[in-house]
């Protein structure tokens, strides 16, 4: 991949509603209500992002993806840096 390629991908990351995004699915990690990802730290909290329709595992995938992706981004290009 080239730099500029893993240069945009961070900038729509951190273009994006800050990390943690956190999933919480109804049924497994609560009783009542509907699944979400939570935004932003619980004293920070941003907004709620809701799925009309989504597997867990699709949910989790992409509260993950916003919290690890720069950091993998990041991480890939000091290693470039070093190599290169």
């Amino acid at each position: 991949m080239k730099q500029s390629e893993l240069e945009d991908i961070l900038e729509i990351c951190n273009k994006a509603t800050p990390a943690p995004w956190i999933s919480y699915v109804e049924g497994r990690d609560f009783d009542s209500g509907s699944s979400f990802i939570m935004t932003g730290e619980i004293e920070s909290r941003d907004y709620d992002i809701e799925f009309v329709k989504i597997k867990p595992e699709d949910q989790d995938f992409i509260a993950m993806a916003r919290n690890v992706i720069p950091m993998l981004i990041e991480e890939i290009i000091t290693l470039k840096s070093k190599i290169g």
